[in-house]
Formats: C-alpha cells, structure tokens, sequence
C-alpha cells in the first residue's frame, strides 16, 4: 500500500507548506495577480507600522516584506532567495 490518503490521494508525511506550494505551483496565474499581492504587502506595512506591540510589528514587517518580494519576482521567490541564505539546501 503506498503513503497516500485514499480519499484525495495526498501524501500523508507531506507538510502543509509543501501542500500549499504545491497547489501554488499547478494553480494558473491572474492578470493583475502581482499588483494584487504589492497592494497587500504595503498595506500590511502600513497596517502594523504603528501598532503598539513589537511582534505585531515584527510579524507585519515580515510578511509585507515577504508579499512585495513576492510581487516583484513572482512564484520563484524561494528558490531566488535561498541560494543567499546560509542554511539553504547546496545541492
């Protein structure tokens, strides 16, 4: 018997992250997807900039900054970013 769920035949030891990548990579794009996904990363910036509690802030500087990079280089942001990352995978 193969790891799979026998229901909707997903891996049972995959992650929710990697579910969630792989859904994003077979998914088809929209027109005005990247602009979408700036407005939200600026309007998390703006949101949390001012919050009286760190983590707020600390957590909306993350994901706004990680939503424009997003923007900026599309779908492949990951693997762009984690050659420059010292614990990135040295294939």
């Amino acid at each position: 018997m193969s790891a799979t769920s026998r229901t909707i035949g997903i891996p049972v030891n995959e992650t929710l992250l990697q579910r969630w990548k792989r859904y994003d990579e077979n998914r088809p794009g929209f027109t005005g997807e990247h602009w979408l996904v700036l407005a939200a990363g600026l309007a998390t910036w703006l949101a949390t900039r001012r919050h009286p509690s760190f983590a707020v802030r600390l957590v909306g500087s993350v994901l706004g900054t990680l939503a424009v990079a997003r923007a900026a280089t599309g779908r492949e942001v990951p693997r762009k970013i984690l050659r420059y990352l010292p614990y990135a995978d040295r294939r």
